[in-house]
């Protein structure tokens, strides 16, 4: 298999009620693939209805380097993402963010 240089993190977060995706999932999900080495975020998939929205998404935090910080990634997804679940995607990422951080902390 060779080395790999990438874990992946979960995060999850409740689904807005009555959105499709709380009708559908009943939570946010969000798998985020991480470089280890560099901290970047090469590969996203969430738990969207929609295929757009699950391109889109992946646009706006797919090269997105970790070690900058959470916020400027939360300001970009708050400009550009406007739909009921946008906390829930926020909160959902937040907590994936949190849990690749604490693996590295141990």
């Amino acid at each position: 298999m060779g080395d790999v240089n990438t874990v992946l993190v979960t995060g999850y977060s409740k689904a807005p009620q009555g959105t499709s995706m709380y009708e559908i999932y009943k939570h946010a999900g969000i798998v985020l693939e991480i470089n280890a080495n560099t901290n970047v975020i090469e590969n996203v998939s969430f738990t969207f209805i929609t295929k757009l929205t699950s391109d889109f998404f992946e646009r706006l935090v797919v090269g997105y380097d970790l070690s900058d910080g959470i916020d400027p990634l939360i300001e970009k997804i708050k400009n550009h993402y406007l739909a009921p679940s946008q906390q829930a995607v926020i909160v959902a990422l937040k907590s994936a963010i949190q849990r690749y951080w604490n693996h590295f902390e141990k």
